[in-house]
């Protein structure tokens, strides 16, 4: 119980020992500063661990972003370049191959792709990312292109969301991150990222994903200028989708790193707010298992004091991040797995590796294997 509570936080307080969903109202006032930090922690902490017990989860993961030259100029985004900036790149077949090679010598089980929208690039070549990736190492799961690209690729193609996923699933595609949801409310997707794939579309085609049996992530990018209306209307959207499709397994709340954008004005938001918007989360998303803390964005001694906030998940080695760094994430460039582990372990939560889809994994020396799906709930 909350001794401390005014009677609107008592009420969802008995919700959330009860397990009963909390309504967008509820969710709007746990946002309010007579809300005590510490009290909504207790909250969100109850039901990270009756859903995940004391388990904190990590993966050895590489990220592939093939080209940062993109057609769409979202304010928010420090990594797009146009075709002749002195920092676009594209890479080649034998770059991805490297990377891929790379991420295979250093017991990596995945590889992150998402990158630019490259106008001069068909839609065969970004098929064929994942194409000769999976076929030089099936091993390495690929969780790659986000909404916003399969958009992209349909416009290309003239051809349907599913046609575009079943042509991914087949070259080797393993699930889908959840970039490019941003906010969903068109007060605030109008201002940062007009011309790209909207929330219909990116419903659309995260549904059509779960349809084909494909797992996937969502994410929600705030402390720009969206209100918290606006964030809250975004998770309930979300746990819509997810009463009627099943098909999220992570939520990925994402702190806006305003440097070298178009907001550079607006100051990065703070560690409480951090954590406060991490509770939230973890409070109105019951229906989705795991809650992330990326510490490439939040910063690892927030991301630490997140699995105390609702987090279960701290993401993993993470090589070769450009996004958030190029938005001037002062976080290091990968993190060993000995680091990930005494993270967790400091934060008195036990330490599992995970693939992408949380099986356990099983190492033997440089050798691994999967085990049984995780218990949500142990």
């Amino acid at each position: 119980m909350i001794s401390t509570a005014a009677p609107q936080l008592q009420r969802i307080s008995d919700k959330v020992h009860a397990g009963e969903r909390l309504t967008f109202d509820e969710g709007l006032y746990l946002y309010s500063p007579e809300v005590p930090l510490g009290e909504l922690a207790v909250l969100a902490n109850l039901v990270r661990e009756r859903k995940n017990g004391n388990l904190a989860y990590y993966n050895i993961n590489t990220h592939l972003n093939p080209t940062n030259v993109c057609v769409y100029r979202c304010s928010f985004c420090a990594f797009r370049a146009d075709l002749r900036d002195e920092k676009g790149y594209l890479m080649s077949d034998e770059q991805i191959l490297d990377r891929g090679r790379e991420a295979s010598e250093n017991g990596c089980t995945e590889m992150h792709i998402v990158g630019g929208l490259h106008h001069q690039m068909k839609y065969d070549w970004y098929l064929n990312v994942v194409r000769i990736l999976h076929e030089a190492y099936p091993r390495l799961h690929l969780k790659g292109w986000t909404a916003v690209e399969i958009n992209w690729f349909a416009h290309l193609t003239k051809r349907s969301y599913r046609e575009i996923l079943t042509d991914l699933v087949e070259a080797g595609l393993g699930s889908m991150p959840g970039g490019g949801a941003e906010i969903f409310h068109p007060e605030v997707r109008d201002q940062i990222c007009e011309h790209k794939a909207d929330a219909t579309n990116w419903f659309e085609i995260h549904r059509t994903a779960h349809e084909l049996g494909l797992r996937t992530n969502c994410t929600m990018l705030y402390g720009h200028i969206e209100k918290p209306y606006h964030r809250i209307d975004h998770l309930v959207r979300l746990r819509e989708l997810q009463d009627e499709t099943g098909g999220l397994q992570t939520f990925i709340p994402l702190a806006f790193l305003p440097e070298n954008t178009g907001l550079d004005h607006i100051r990065r938001p703070s560690a409480v707010e951090d954590l406060r918007t991490m509770a939230i989360s973890r409070l109105m998303l019951d229906n989705i298992d795991h809650i992330k803390a990326y510490w490439i964005m939040l910063g690892i001694g927030v991301a630490q004091t997140a699995l105390a906030y609702g987090a279960d998940d701290l993401d993993g080695t993470v090589r070769h991040e450009l996004i958030y760094h190029d938005a001037g994430a002062d976080t290091p460039e990968i993190l060993s797995v000995e680091d990930i582990r005494r993270l967790i372990e400091e934060a008195g939560r036990t330490p599992i590796e995970r693939d992408t889809i949380y099986r356990e994994v099983i190492r033997d020396g440089a050798d691994w294997r999967v085990g049984e799906p995780i218990e949500v709930g142990a």
